[in-house]
């Protein structure tokens, strides 16, 4: 992860990079009011999934990199949660489902204890 701050979106930036009109972008999106644009840029309103999906399509840009800063915020409470599900399981447990499992955790960086 980042140590410096990341804005919740990039959308302005790829947006005027495009020369591309707030209007011209909720056409792109099917969109009849040009505000939704304009919210989206100046986070007061997050994009549903499909439609931040149409706007990475737009600018040809990865969704985790054109929301970045909302990206790193989602995935620090994952981790989070994932540290507590390792946790939760049982470590030495022979059981394939769990084994399985913690090694998953394992590969996002989440430290399982040890077998005992």
């Amino acid at each position: 992860m980042s140590s410096h701050h990341k804005l919740p979106n990039y959308l302005r930036r790829h947006r005027k990079r495009a020369g591309l009109s707030h209007k011209d972008v909720a056409f792109l999106l099917g969109l009849r009011d040009a505000s939704h644009i304009s919210r989206y840029e100046n986070f007061n309103r997050h994009p549903c999934l499909l439609k931040a999906l149409a706007l990475s399509a737009i600018f040809q840009i990865h969704a985790h990199e054109l929301f970045s800063g909302e990206y790193l915020k989602v995935e620090k409470i994952v981790f989070n949660r994932a540290k507590r599900l390792a946790q939760k399981l049982p470590g030495d447990s022979r059981d394939n489902a769990t084994q399985r499992k913690l090694a998953f955790l394992r590969t996002i960086g989440v430290t399982v204890p040890n077998a005992k």
